[in-house]
């Protein structure tokens, strides 16, 4: 796709070209505009251009003066020049600048194109054999960091299956039995608010950044080769490799340089990170241990401290508290379950918090541990959504990394983030159960009559059943009066006085105890509802049982 600058002082001559101009089928993805020399060349220097559309006569910076400049400070910028004079002058200096046509006003939609064609088939060849001399100069510098990253991973999942070569030993660092590594690991917390907000979404420019700023700032006192985990979406694993010199200078060195990085791509970058320092060890096939024991001190960190970048090693290392059972949300599933199935989605929250709260009470809670609550609930709620039949492409069945495909970010860089985002999690669920338990089983009014005749003692509120069945509240008001003579809360009403005239009759029966049981705030609410509803209070009215 390429990009092309209008550069003209008359507007009419420019909306012409803009609606000639044959832009979608030549390839052209945006047209800019500038009014004048001097704006042209401010354009061209904020903008990567690729073809330059320029009127010979313009005021102050005319085009013989632009051409010039443009051949002296971008000579690989195409030109189309746009003149409504004859001129030798103007003539002489297009082929001077060699520009690829030379129009003349007024301009007619076929030259135009004739034009522009030939200058995209001039950028097409050019780009061409840029590509083809860049692939015969550097696929061997592309293909050797790939080559790299293969041999470190595959030592980090331990599934290197024979001995390396001779020639593999030097492009690890390997080749002097003096070297000593290690495995760092920098995870960043908030990658997805970063990648939207300064990456344009775009996840591996994010990691290509982070990593080029580690291995350029970490890089001052031992070498560094860094690249993303395919398998943890948020990490970059960095090995480090000094020769020679003793253990605990590299300790201290690493320490020191990462806080240095982690610091950098904070000011940079707004990246909360935490960093783990693996253990260093003398061979290079111990950076799998190495990359394990950095993973145990990151998921150490206690999430309900964590204020802003952390850098831990061996000395810093926390493990956390919680058992299996503790932060297992299994025992509230049930719950949860009744609460979708009710269609009650505030009720399945509350449960939730409820739950969270306990976890919020410990003395520590890891970074391990949350992703092992966040991949345990997304599961969790996974098999209970399925049983309730909903399809499992609406569902992450692929665990965190999955989460982004149902627009919901896995950010959290506090606990309270944390909390917010099973939140989010569960919210989703409950749209998705609720819809399609409305697609499995139709809509009766009738459901909301049965609920309310055995839920008459409850805070029944119109809502309920608007998320229930996920239609409107004026439809619902309207359908239930159609079919059953009353509004909703109407009917509410006229179920609890018919059920309070049923108590009354009962003379053992405290009036107190009669308005608790219809579920009133207190007794005097209760009276008075009822005096509205059958003009005299509930003791009126049973005195006059008493003497009838």
């Amino acid at each position: 796709m390429y990009n092309v600058l209008i550069i003209d002082d008359e507007e009419p001559l420019r909306e012409a070209i803009r609606i000639l101009g044959d832009w979608t089928g030549l390839g052209v993805e945006q047209v800019l505009e500038a009014t004048n020399g001097q704006m042209g060349l401010e354009m061209l220097a904020k903008h990567k251009i690729d073809l330059a559309i320029v009127d010979m006569k313009m005021p102050e910076l005319n085009g013989m003066e632009l051409l010039q400049i443009i051949e002296r400070e971008y000579p690989d910028l195409l030109t189309i020049v746009i003149s409504g004079y004859n001129d030798f002058e103007y003539t002489r200096q297009a082929i001077r600048s060699k520009v690829v046509d030379y129009l003349l006003k007024p301009v007619n939609r076929t030259d135009l194109n004739q034009a522009l064609t030939k200058a995209v088939n001039v950028l097409k060849a050019k780009h061409k054999m840029e590509s083809e001399f860049i692939n015969k100069n550097i696929t061997l510098n592309m293909s050797l960091p790939k080559l790299k990253e293969k041999i470190y991973l595959s030592i980090i999942d331990r599934s290197l299956k024979t001995h390396l070569s001779e020639a593999m030993l030097p492009l690890i660092g390997a080749e002097h039995s003096a070297n000593r590594f290690a495995a760092v690991i920098f995870r960043i917390l908030n990658l997805e608010e970063i990648s939207s907000r300064r990456f344009y979404k775009d996840v591996d420019l994010l990691h290509f950044a982070v990593a080029n700023v580690i291995n350029e700032i970490a890089g001052d006192h031992f070498q560094c080769f860094s690249f993303a985990n395919p398998k943890q979406g948020r990490e970059i694993i960095t090995v480090v490799t000094m020769q020679g010199g003793y253990r605990e200078d590299m300790v201290y060195r690493s320490v020191h340089q990462m806080n240095k990085v982690a610091l950098k791509l904070n000011e940079l970058f707004d990246a909360l990170v935490i960093v783990g320092i693996g253990e260093i060890c003398d061979d290079v096939m111990g950076i799998a241990t190495s990359y394990e024991t950095a993973r145990s001190f990151i998921n150490g960190v206690d999430l309900l401290k964590l204020r802003k970048a952390v850098v831990v090693n061996g000395a810093d290392k926390v493990v956390g508290g919680l058992g299996q059972d503790t932060h297992s949300l299994i025992s509230r599933m049930p719950l949860i379950h009744n609460a979708f199935e009710s269609g009650n989605i505030q009720h399945a929250k509350t449960i939730l918090s409820d739950f969270v709260k306990r976890w919020r009470s410990l003395d520590s809670f890891s970074i391990g541990e949350a992703d092992r609550a966040l991949q345990d609930f997304t599961i969790l709620m996974n098999d209970m959504a399925l049983e309730l039949k909903v399809a499992s492409e609406r569902l992450p069945m692929d665990g965190q990394n999955a989460l982004r495909g149902i627009g919901i970010g896995a950010d959290f860089t506090t606990f309270d983030q944390f909390e917010a985002l099973l939140i989010r999690i569960l919210e989703y669920y409950g749209d998705e159960i609720r819809s399609s338990l409305l697609t499995n089983r139709p809509f009766e009014v009738g459901d909301i009559k049965s609920y309310i005749d055995s839920h008459y003692f409850e805070d029944i509120k119109i809502s309920m059943f608007t998320e229930k069945y996920f239609l409107s509240r004026e439809y619902l008001m309207r359908l239930f009066k159609q079919q059953f003579g009353f509004g909703i809360h109407e009917y509410v009403q006229k179920v609890r006085m018919d059920k309070a005239k049923q108590l009354l009759d009962d003379p053992s029966l405290k009036i107190q105890d009669i308005s608790a049981m219809l579920g009133y705030k207190d007794k005097n609410y209760f009276s008075k509802a009822f005096r509205n509803y059958y003009s005299l209070s509930p003791s009126e009215y049973r005195d006059g049982r008493a003497d009838g």
